[in-house]
């Protein structure tokens, strides 16, 4: 296939940034849309000019790096998929792709494709952890877990931390990020002794990050590459009512 890319070129936080416009030729619809990125950047290199700035690590859909607005999508046009598993037989010989950074105030540009996301690391120190004893690991099944409480958990888990989802919120809401961390945890018995300091801890880190609002607008659930459903957000509201209530707090306030 070939392809017109145009991308967004910025070289720093304070620069203005574009969309800078590419051609690629020879494109294999079995490529990756990274390896198609990687093809890109070796021929600008060769070429003497800068190559495109862009996150990954893992390449196998599992560790979030990857985030990128594929046509005004959140990782692309296919459902369930990052962009590093995105293939390009999703698109069509001549078609012209933009590939732009993740938009939100949280989420400030670094070079080109790249975002800071330290925004999320400051909501999993506010409380994306357990207390538990030291020592050997206790036996699996000593402490009775109700299917429908694992198989939430384990669907809140899944959450990869990319971004799509502040990515596609009208409002640039990190709900559904904070949402998943507080679930995985308030709904097992190891997470229950800070179940309500968590939810305030990691929603008030939310809002100080500069994410903003959730409206329910459900566009996070829609690009989320793992699925996660927009219920996780009022599992967290819940909690979050119920703590506020039990320290005496007026939610909203």
């Amino acid at each position: 296939m070939n392809l017109t890319l145009r991308i967004w070129r910025q070289s720093g936080p304070q620069d203005k940034g574009r969309m800078v416009t590419y051609q690629v030729d020879d494109v294999s619809p079995d490529m990756s849309f990274l390896e198609m990125l990687d093809v890109l950047n070796e021929r600008l290199i060769l070429a003497g000019e800068e190559p495109v700035a862009f996150d990954h690590d893992c390449r196998e859909g599992i560790c979030g790096m990857c985030g990128l607005m594929i046509n005004g999508d959140a990782h692309g046009p296919q459902r369930g998929t990052t962009a590093c598993q995105l293939h390009m037989r999703q698109f069509s010989d001549g078609d012209t792709i933009d590939i732009e950074p993740w938009r939100a105030r949280a989420f400030p540009v670094i070079k080109d494709l790249v975002v800071n996301r330290n925004a999320f690391d400051k909501i999993i120190a506010a409380g994306g952890y357990i207390t538990a004893p030291t020592g050997s690991a206790p036996e699996a099944h000593s402490v009775p877990v109700a299917k429908a409480n694992a198989d939430a958990a384990f669907e809140s888990a899944a959450c990869i931390g990319c971004g799509a989802c502040v990515a596609a919120c009208p409002n640039g809401s990190g709900m559904l990020f904070t949402a998943a961390k507080v679930t995985q945890l308030s709904l097992m018995p190891q997470g229950q002794p800070e179940r309500y300091t968590r939810v305030i801890g990691m929603v008030d880190a939310h809002d100080e990050a500069g994410f903003g609002g959730c409206t329910n607008a459900g566009e996070c659930t829609a690009v989320c590459p793992k699925g996660i459903p927009l219920t996780t957000i009022g599992r967290l509201n819940r909690d979050y009512l119920a703590a506020t209530t039990k320290r005496g707090d007026t939610p909203g306030t």
